[in-house]
């Protein structure tokens, strides 16, 4: 079988590799679809995200759907043939975070395609791959009979996205404000919207994401790189209530500051550069804003799945492609062009 890793900056390699085989309690998968994501970019680029820095050879990928191709011993619950979503997480459930219900927190995380550990946590990008079976989550009775495994392997964006709408406290009947229309940004929009916003206005400086967004659900889209001068985005939307800091540049979180209402919601979704940013901590103090942080997700994957497999959330729109295994360092290279490409998503065929 097929599996791509990724030894340093832009040197992956695609091996032929034994097959897995499952062990009590675990699962071997056939790979359905996996999303690239802006982590996987990074080290295949950089060697590294942030601070966590490729020290052995890494599989990428934490986005993932696949079809059970065989059962371990005591497995119940799944069946041979059986389509999953896979819940990248695996939590120790004994730490302080766990132990208060922040799982996402904890401090001895385990999680797919990560160099944050040594040895490394081994991804999905891979023909077939083992799971605990408490990773590999089953579709919802009512699931659509046409739901694709590539929809399937967008839960864990879209997770992402429900975690960070319930960071941001009650959305019903709130003016929403997204900077960053990437997957994640669109993501949120949908989340925003299951939350019952009442308006949502997104920004980015690219056409084609703003575009996306539209089709998924913004009211209101931007290219904040085009105000007239001396114009700000508050004069031309207004001020929301709750905004949600996506794209990871350090002006967006300014623009957030200076754009939410007094006695607003921030909330830093997206990865700030690692040597920090100027912040206006005054803007915080003087008008009483919230700015929270939200990492990964915590415990909303499977509504994330049910909400696809039953499309409450449309995904389609976001999907821009899939391309083999063996021609991952292409379709990782188009997935960072934005002017094209929303998910990109790699497929064992």
């Amino acid at each position: 079988m097929l599996e791509c890793q990724v030894h340093g900056a832009q040197d992956l390699r695609v091996r032929d590799v034994p097959m897995p085989r499952p062990g009590p309690g675990e699962v071997l998968v056939r790979l359905g679809a996996a999303g690239i994501c802006g982590s996987d970019m990074h080290y295949y680029f950089h060697g590294r995200v942030g601070q966590f820095v490729i020290r052995e050879p890494l599989t990428p990928g934490h986005e993932a759907s696949g079809v059970v191709a065989a059962l371990g011993d005591g497995v119940q619950g799944l069946s041979e043939g059986q389509p999953i979503a896979v819940n990248p997480s695996r939590p120790c459930g004994r730490c302080p975070a766990c132990r208060e219900g922040r799982e996402n927190l904890c401090s001895q995380m385990r999680f797919l395609g990560s160099a944050s550990v040594f040895p490394h946590m081994q991804g999905i990008f891979r023909e077939y791959f083992v799971m605990p079976a408490s990773q590999c989550v089953p579709l919802p009775a009512g699931a659509l009979t046409d739901i694709s495994l590539g929809e399937i392997a967008m839960s864990e964006p879209l997770s992402v996205a429900l975690h960070s709408a319930n960071r941001a406290g009650p959305l019903m009947g709130r003016r929403v404000l997204i900077t960053g229309s990437g997957t994640i940004g669109c993501m949120m929009v949908m989340a925003a919207r299951l939350a019952g916003a009442a308006h949502i206005t997104v920004t980015d400086v690219v056409d084609h994401p703003l575009s996306v967004a539209r089709q998924v659900g913004a009211d209101q889209t931007v290219r904040t790189d085009q105000l007239p001068a001396g114009a700000t985005l508050a004069g031309l939307v207004g001020e929301p209530d709750v905004a949600f800091e996506v794209s990871g540049a350090p002006a967006a979180l300014s623009t957030c500051l200076e754009t939410v209402r007094r006695g607003g919601v921030i909330v830093q979704v997206g990865t700030l550069p690692a040597e920090g940013m100027h912040l206006m901590a005054n803007q915080i103090m003087a008008r009483e804003l919230d700015l929270r942080g939200s990492f990964r997700f915590g415990n909303v994957f499977e509504q994330a799945v049910a909400a696809i497999a039953r499309r409450r959330v449309d995904v389609r729109p976001v999907l821009s492609g899939q391309h083999p295994l063996t021609q991952a360092a292409q379709a990782i290279t188009l997935a960072r062009d934005k002017t094209q490409s929303m998910k990109v998503q790699l497929i064992a065929g």
